[in-house]
């Protein structure tokens, strides 16, 4: 049996919390969490397997040293007492990031990177007379650099490219939203699959395709086609297929209806060829519709969640455009819960709802808020005393 070691997922702002419950949900031990990351222990299969399932985080890391060190002397020393051979082939490549937070560290990050470079490099020109290459696209082994205040740790980069990329999305427009930003919010939205969900201003259709794959419980990085650790020397074939199998044997059926509109032709195209890409086709449907003159046509609770434009990405009268958002679902959407993304706070004033939650996110640099509206069916007070009449 394989032992369990620590691993480390790195995430978004504000999705710390989803993470870890993801994390809990999927068996990992000892999870804590962490700024924009969260710790856990697991075994191999349960790397590969955070690898494929895991829907808000961005890489998983598999520290490989930690130590302290107070100046570049000390990082170089520190990474020549790792046993390379033990992850690395001498004709083999690799690439190093770093991230660094440390006043002992006036360099930036790039310098650091190179210096950990050489100290790879010299450790096999010392014990074998030649290296192995760096390779910044393609490399066989990700090597990743953190120093927070005086302590270093090492960690091999089992994800290779950022997991925001599941493979499905070949078709964008002007601001398209992270993949893992968006399976974040439909998860902070509390939707399950057991409800319609419309995203009415869908775009390439990501929040809608995120929503799918929670619906049906498909795993997020089923579409992608290599992670790192395939290329590592102790990679298990058959113990990846076993965990991918056990997953795909959990998928479901919801049949509740996923809806996207957008105004623009272009985006339902790209939005139906995303869809189609990871073959959800039969889950979603994609509507040149202007969400301004629509109304609910669905029966039932209904999850609304978009990320409407602000003014940083389009020009247009942003509380103009806001206020509509909030007649909108007061008089067309009543029975529904609407969640919104944005980082034009003062626009978000313009709605004309009161928020029942407001959670901090980040959308690329930008502040946002996610926020809450629940529509009611009439006013609370009819509402009650309807309730009232039936009792």
């Amino acid at each position: 049996m394989d032992k369990d070691f620590k691993m480390t997922a790195t995430t978004l702002f504000g999705l710390e919390g989803v993470l870890a419950k993801e994390l809990k949900d999927l068996g990992a031990q000892d999870v804590k969490e962490g700024i924009r990351s969260v710790s856990f222990r697991g075994d191999k299969g349960f790397m590969y397997k955070a690898n494929i399932a895991l829907r808000t985080a961005v890489r998983v890391l598999k520290p490989i040293k930690t130590c302290k060190i107070y100046d570049e002397e000390d990082l170089y020393e520190a990474i020549q007492k790792i046993k390379w051979e033990n992850y690395l082939e001498v004709t083999g490549t690799f690439a190093i990031g770093a991230v660094v937070n440390s006043k002992n560290f006036t360099s930036n990050s790039h310098y650091i990177s190179l210096k950990s470079k050489d100290a790879i490099a010299d450790y096999f020109r010392h014990k074998y007379s030649k290296r192995p290459n760096v390779d910044l696209d393609y490399p066989d082994v990700k090597i990743h650099i953190h120093i927070h205040k005086e302590w270093l740790t090492v960690s091999l980069d089992s994800s290779g490219d950022s997991l925001h990329k599941r493979g499905y999305r070949t078709a964008t427009n002007i601001a398209p939203i992270n993949e893992v930003l968006a399976a974040g919010m439909v998860l902070l939205s509390g939707y399950t699959g057991d409800e319609n969900f419309i995203d009415p201003m869908c775009g390439s259709g990501t929040i809608l395709i995120e929503a799918a794959m929670i619906a049906n419980n498909i795993p997020a990085n089923i579409n992608r086609k290599l992670f790192a650790f395939e290329n590592w020397k102790d990679y298990d074939e058959e113990l990846y297929f076993v965990i991918q199998d056990a997953l795909l044997k959990k998928i479901r059926s919801s049949h509740f209806k996923i809806m996207g509109f957008d105004k623009a032709p272009s985006a339902v195209q790209k939005a139906q060829a995303n869809i189609k890409n990871a073959n959800l086709d039969e889950f979603i449907g994609v509507h040149h519709v202007n969400f301004f003159n629509s109304k609910k046509e669905v029966f039932g609770n209904t999850t609304i969640l978009f990320n409407p434009p602000y003014g940083e990405r389009l020009n247009i009268d942003t509380n103009e455009f806001y206020k509509k958002i909030g007649d909108t679902l007061k008089h067309n959407y009543p029975g529904s819960t609407a969640w919104l993304i944005t980082s034009d706070t003062d626009a978000l004033k313009s709605v004309g709802l009161r928020t029942s939650k407001r959670i901090a996110l980040k959308n690329g640099d930008l502040n946002c808020k996610f926020v809450k509206y629940e529509l009611y069916e009439g006013t609370r007070k009819f509402k009650k005393r309807n309730n009232e009449e039936e009792e």
